[in-house]
């Protein structure tokens, strides 16, 4: 491995299980999770309301709310109308509303690829001034980088390389998973992905 400096040299060398991208899609990575989690940012909060819109099978919806819930990014609670049993509703949690500037990005990078030639069939606007919302990626001393951003990746205090190992005469690239905090360990076990 050759390491030059503080940053990674050769990205190949490190384990990607312990990725923050792969650990985050493993719990957000799969289309109704994501619509479900659009859905509850824009205030549609309740299960019934949640199958209709979103055209989602209620079995699968159940499951992605249930582990969305486990994994602290949305909240359920009680609610009951009048005459009605009681039922449950879902907004977002403290985690849940750090994935809105990703559902943003999400829906800009839509709007400029996918949209049909109509344009695109919301926009997002800043509710104080009605400005057009612009995502953008900025250094931490505010620089902002652009469309083409150059960014040098750097080993963090997780980062762990892959493992030469062998077995029977073969070579296998091997590593091991390190379980941190319940969005970490849910990530890892890829509960949301895999309906659990």
């Amino acid at each position: 491995m050759n390491l030059s400096g503080d940053y990674i040299a050769d990205y190949r060398a490190y384990d990607s299980d312990t990725c923050s991208i792969a650990r985050s899609l493993s719990l957000v990575g799969d289309r109704w999770t994501l619509l479900v989690l659009r859905d509850v940012a824009n205030g549609v909060r309740r299960f019934d309301e949640l199958a209709s819109h979103l055209g989602i099978a209620r079995n699968i919806l159940a499951r992605r709310l249930a582990a969305l819930t486990e994994a602290g990014l949305v909240e359920r609670s009680a609610y009951q109308e009048p005459g009605e049993r009681e039922r449950h509703e879902y907004r977002l949690s403290g985690p849940g509303r750090e994935l809105i500037p990703i559902l943003l990005a999400l829906m800009d990078w839509g709007d400029r690829n996918l949209a049909g030639p109509e344009g695109p069939p919301a926009l997002a606007r800043h509710a104080g001034c009605g400005a057009r919302i612009k995502i953008s990626v900025t250094c931490e001393e505010g620089h902002e980088l652009g469309q083409r951003p150059r960014l040098r990746l750097e080993p963090g205090p997780g980062n762990r390389l892959r493992s030469l190992r062998r077995r029977n005469g073969a070579c296998t690239l091997t590593s091991a998973a390190t379980p941190a905090g319940p969005l970490r360990r849910a990530a890892i076990e890829g509960r949301i992905v895999r309906g659990r």
